[in-house]
């Protein structure tokens, strides 16, 4: 969706169908070049002090727009009133630093000053320290944003790149849900499953050779491949048997290298496996699991699918007991002389938790 501003990414449901072309309605009626909004400040919602620290660094190359269903609001005094709740919310229930978004927009038009320019929000895992986050309030199910709402995120988003805060060249990478945001958590809420894991016997591999791990492992180290990606099952199997084929072949590696690679069809594909050394990083293979993901990530990183997959996948590990809890995550040019995982892979896994430089 390369420099398709101001439209937003395409969302789940028939209603997000609706919002798409009401933007592009107003796109051919000329209202992105206006960049008229009405902007309500922190302090006129009332807001409480910001606890974030860690800073964006403009201009980013992503924007994320969400919406919130069960927060519709008509005008400035119930738009303030539901965004007081909402951080309200983020800082006590989810014990984050403040409000999760950058800027919200209002069915009365109005933009609200989340966390503002120039702070991480806590919108889209793998994409908070490169990307804006705006948001929607509601609309009810059912229901488009208001013509209002609409012309003014055209707007926010054009003064974004007039200002500098946004790429005029920016992404829209994810297929984005609402948030059920004031949904009260559900204790004892069971962990979630495993990935889906596709055999080696999906991509017609033969038997191992290769030293077994040391249990638990100490590291997970992040590794992009180079060369083509994948995006489909199909695809996605050939590609692992041809890297397979090379590593093994050409550099008479005693299998494909990698314990487990990741397609941007948010599908894992089994390597050596849990027990067995990769042969990815020299000094760490028999410590540490070796995650690659499949491609070349120097300038866009992987899509929201195969990140939540690779994070899902070292939950697991944990969960199965491969990976100490206090397992540290690198990427492999912190560990040799390579620029694998690419700078843009690089720059989303230093936001994972156990992340060391």
């Amino acid at each position: 969706m390369r420099g398709l501003h101001p439209q937003l990414p395409l969302m789940v449901s028939w209603d997000h169908v609706r919002m798409l072309l009401w933007l592009l309605v107003f796109s051919a009626l000329g209202l992105e070049a206006r960049g008229v909004f009405t902007m309500v400040s922190r302090k006129e919602w009332a807001a409480g002090a910001v606890g974030c620290s860690p800073q964006l660094t403009m201009p980013v190359d992503f924007l994320i727009v969400h919406h919130i269903p069960g927060l519709e609001c008509h005008n400035q005094t119930i738009c303030s009133r539901r965004l007081w709740e909402l951080q309200t919310h983020h800082v006590h229930s989810n014990g984050w630093c403040d409000v999760a978004y950058n800027f919200l927009v209002g069915d009365d038009g109005g933009v609200y000053e989340g966390v503002g320019w120039n702070l991480r929000g806590r919108h889209t895992q793998g994409y908070n320290n490169v990307s804006l986050g705006f948001a929607f309030f509601g609309p009810k199910e059912g229901h488009s944003p208001s013509p209002a709402a609409l012309s003014a995120m055209q707007g926010l988003i054009s003064h974004a790149v007039q200002k500098g805060h946004l790429s005029p060249r920016y992404e829209q990478p994810l297929l984005v849900k609402g948030e059920n945001c004031l949904v009260p958590p559900q204790k004892g809420t069971p962990k979630k499953a495993c990935p889906g894991i596709v055999p080696r016997s999906a991509w017609e591999a033969g038997e191992i050779h290769c030293p077994k791990m040391n249990f638990p492992a100490k590291y997970v180290i992040i590794i992009h491949t180079a060369g083509r990606t994948c995006s489909a099952s199909d695809e996605c199997r050939l590609l692992v048997r041809d890297i397979h084929s090379l590593v093994h072949d050409r550099f008479s590696s005693c299998d494909i290298g990698y314990n487990f690679l990741v397609g941007q069809d948010g599908m894992i594909y089994e390597g050596v496996g849990w027990t067995v050394q990769g042969s990815h990083t020299p000094g760490y293979n028999d410590i540490a699991l070796g995650i690659a993901f499949m491609g070349t990530f120097s300038g866009t990183p992987p899509n929201a699918a195969a990140l939540e997959a690779a994070q899902n996948l070292i939950q697991c590990a944990v969960d199965k007991k491969y990976l100490s809890p206090n397992y540290l995550l690198v990427g492999q040019m912190d560990v040799r002389n390579t620029l694998s995982p690419g700078q843009a892979l690089y720059n989303i896994i230093r936001t994972w938790p156990h992340f060391k430089h």
